[in-house]
């Protein structure tokens, strides 16, 4: 399906009846990677889950946004439905928004519980040898910027970009690079304490994009919350351990 939010043409996904459930993907991930969950929830929920911008069969934002445009977005969106009622769902960069949103005060709908499994927000320490790296990174870059050196070699700075960025930033346009470096660099730690939802945190103990300490850290300040540990899943543990995470989920959910 295919809705337009914010002058963006947005794919969205929308099955089964009842209440809403909204599902927020992860960064350069896609609404489809949900498949597997969104059919046993739509057993009693009506499931929602978009592309978002710049993602799947989404256009990109027109300008580089940050985590607080994107939630924007995702208001919007939310409001086409006018809902009295959400369960939130994110993974990855999805639960930087729901955290967002859930810990939000005046919404025009009631969160009644929240889900967050491998989500980012919270902060790594960076270590002597990450800063060190980072200060390299930023001189080579306003060296390889100082017109003469950018003469002769044009393409140098995107060359040294691709090397040294993750797969997500080396496969982006510059656009959503933009968004994706705003994105990263927000700690969400003291939204935190603000989700009075219920929330229930589904992590992989094998998960080496958003590790299980950060859920553990996740369940400590979100006041009524509850991990559930899947024992040798990784970041998309809905994939590695469909069953569990399943069975997890529907008894949160109250389905069946």
């Amino acid at each position: 399906m295919e809705t337009v939010v914010d002058g963006i043409k947005t794919s969205y996904l929308d099955c089964g009846s009842g209440e809403f459930v909204f599902m927020l993907h992860g960064w350069g991930s896609k609404k489809e990677l949900f498949n597997n969950i969104i059919e046993p929830v739509s057993e009693k929920y009506r499931v929602v889950a978009p592309d978002f911008p710049g993602m799947g069969e989404t256009n990109e934002p027109y300008e580089v946004w940050d985590v607080d445009a994107f939630v924007k977005w995702t208001l919007e969106f939310i409001s086409i439905f006018n809902p009295k009622k959400v369960i939130l769902l994110g993974h990855s960069f999805g639960g930087r928004v729901v955290i967002k949103i859930a810990s939000m005060k005046n919404l025009p709908f009631e969160i009644e519980k929240v889900v967050l499994t491998g989500s980012a927000g919270i902060m790594p320490k960076r270590t002597l040898s990450y800063k060190l790296k980072v200060g390299s990174y930023k001189l080579a870059k306003k060296i390889l910027l100082c017109p003469p050196v950018k003469k002769l070699f044009p393409d140098a700075l995107e060359n040294m970009q691709k090397k040294r960025g993750s797969a997500d930033y080396s496969s982006a346009s510059p656009v959503m690079r933009g968004c994706l470096v705003k994105v990263v660099n927000e700690d969400l730690k003291s939204y935190l304490p603000n989700i009075k939802a219920p929330s229930l945190l589904i992590w992989g103990t094998a998960d080496d994009a958003t590790p299980l300490s950060d859920g553990e850290l996740m369940e400590k300040l979100i006041p009524d919350a509850g991990l559930v540990k899947l024992n040798g899943a990784g970041h998309y543990s809905w994939l590695n351990d469909p069953y569990t995470f399943i069975a997890v989920l529907k008894s949160f959910l109250e389905i069946g």
